[in-house]
């Protein structure tokens, strides 16, 4: 079984280091998403339709909301991966542009060759969060210089929009009746999947929608479902006091059993055990 060895959270998003023995089913973040091999057998994850492979030579990258799942090889040695959850805002401090990190088509492939500054930050970051939990600050310049070396690697980021009003009206570009349902969706996330009342929001019939709106968001209306129910799942048990029978409750889940199940298949590990090893830094 997967493990979580530590888990940091803070304005920049999550950082977490795993111990990975099995699978994650195919699911998606709104976050610029950084998978680094620390130690154990190279692995590979699923982006797209595509597979890549994680070594201590090559790092996948994952665009926003872009689907991807974790394939363990069955039989073969766990992995120690550093899994990276980079908010796009605080991306934006370093250059505005870099709020695209969000968006589709920052990373233009799933996958590079690490240089040696950038593998040498990622061990160091992965050591001293398991080495040395209480010097937050040390860790968020680490994951800083991390990042910024990660993004002028892999990114074309000379290329991203330099203004706010230009990245603005990027995103206004989106269909009006997806972006309408979205609106919906994000209000009902304890509400079971709707695909038909959703089609009918937008007006459209129900492959049309469904053609639409992975066209328009990248995933499918229930990936996309997925997606914000874990997010909230996340922001719940690590920010409230809240049992796990209330989170399950809230999220629309008929057990608790159920809301662990889904939480473990997305996240790798259960909401328990994310919560007791994670810390926030400030």
């Amino acid at each position: 079984m997967s493990k979580a060895l530590c888990i940091a959270h803070g304005a920049f998003g999550r950082v977490a280091l795993l111990d990975m023995d099995c699978s994650l089913v195919r699911h998606a973040h709104p976050h610029c998403h950084v998978l680094l091999k620390v130690e154990g057998a190279d692995t590979q994850f699923q982006v797209d339709d595509a597979m890549y492979p994680l070594t201590d030579r090559a790092a996948v990258l994952v665009n926003g909301w872009q689907p991807h799942s974790y394939v363990h090889v069955p039989d073969r040695p766990r992995t120690l991966i550093l899994a990276l959850y980079i908010e796009p805002e605080w991306l934006q401090n370093f250059r505005p542009g870099w709020v695209a990190s969000g968006s589709p088509g920052f990373f233009n492939q799933p996958a590079g060759e690490l240089s040696p500054r950038i593998r040498s930050l990622a061990i160091n970051l992965a050591t001293d969060m398991m080495v040395r939990p209480d010097c937050r600050i040390a860790h968020e310049k680490t994951l800083s210089d991390l990042m910024i070396s990660v993004i002028e690697r892999f990114a074309p980021w000379r290329s991203f929009p330099a203004s706010l009003r230009e990245l603005r009206r990027a995103s206004e570009t989106a269909d009006w009746r997806i972006r309408r349902v979205i609106t919906t969706m994000r209000r009902a996330i304890n509400q079971p999947e709707n695909i038909d009342g959703w089609a009918k929001q937008a007006g459209l019939s129900r492959a049309h929608f469904f053609r639409l709106f992975e066209s328009t968001i990248g995933v499918p209306p229930k990936v996309y479902m997925n997606v914000l129910k874990l997010e909230r799942a996340v922001s719940l048990v690590l920010n409230r006091p809240y049992s796990l029978c209330e989170i399950s409750s809230e999220l629309g889940f008929a057990e608790p059993a159920h809301f662990t199940r889904f939480f473990r298949n997305h996240a790798g590990v259960g909401p328990r055990e994310f919560r007791n090893v994670s810390r926030l830094a400030h």
